[in-house]
């Protein structure tokens, strides 16, 4: 495990009422709990696809405890469990969705792996193409980080060779400048950070109609079967927000 590069989707198991509730309106609860599970599913499969051409450990990092029985079928096979639920001791200044992050760091490094990577699972599209650049760029030799940061200001995918717990720490999650506090945060303990392409989340309507229209990134196709699935499409939009 000593040269591979671990990616660990961010994954909690998809709930109606509880998944992707930003997409409710303009979807309603069962919907958004669908696409949820199906984002799932295309972005372990493109981290498999990734794993086919790279020195690439997959991984679905899970919260709550106990609830690996929810992923049955949810993840492409090969993907591995890991518990991140952030129940770690953790440093005062790491709070909220950032312990969960760290916890991930912490459980794949200590199984060995060169680096690890967190990923979002809201980025069903994103370009396989990054994946294997951030693996390419972490296996090179010194310590460093790799952002790759979404439109909306926050990251979807963040790599690093050793747990710094700076990189989490003081964090306003969930608002727009997560990437920008990110990058304050490597700046102020010296850790050399190299920018991926952006690419975009799904978290509300204008991101869900960016994704019906995509055409340049990984193809999601249990994302695309599920769209047809609920009938949505750019025109339906309105029509299911009543």
């Amino acid at each position: 495990m000593r040269n591979t590069i671990a990616i660990g989707v961010m994954a909690k198991a998809p709930q109606p009422g509880k998944s992707k509730t930003r997409l409710c309106p303009p979807l309603r609860p069962e919907q958004a709990a669908a696409l949820s599970a199906a984002f799932l599913r295309d972005t372990t499969e493109n981290v498999a696809l990734a794993a086919r051409a790279a020195a690439i450990a997959p991984y679905a990092a899970f919260a709550p405890a106990g609830a690996e029985h929810r992923f049955a079928g949810l993840l492409a096979p090969g993907t591995d469990l890991l518990l991140a639920d952030g129940s770690l001791d953790m440093p005062p200044r790491v709070e909220g969705f950032g312990r969960c992050l760290l916890h991930a760091i912490q459980g794949m490094l200590a199984r060995g792996h060169h680096a690890a990577c967190v990923l979002s699972s809201d980025s069903p599209t994103l370009p396989t193409r990054l994946l294997l650049q951030a693996a390419e760029l972490m296996r090179a030799p010194g310590d460093r980080a790799v952002l790759g940061p979404a439109e909306d200001g926050g990251y979807y995918l963040l790599a690093l060779k050793a747990p710094h717990a700076e990189m989490f720490s003081d964090i306003a999650w969930s608002t727009g400048n997560v990437a920008e506090a990110t990058r304050q945060r490597a700046r102020e303990i010296g850790l050399d950070l190299i920018e991926l392409d952006p690419w975009y989340d799904v978290d509300d309507a204008t991101s869900l109609g960016v994704l019906m229209a995509e055409t340049d990134g990984y193809a999601a196709p249990i994302t695309a079967a599920a769209l047809r699935r609920l009938g949505l499409h750019h025109a339906s939009l309105p029509r299911v927000a009543e």
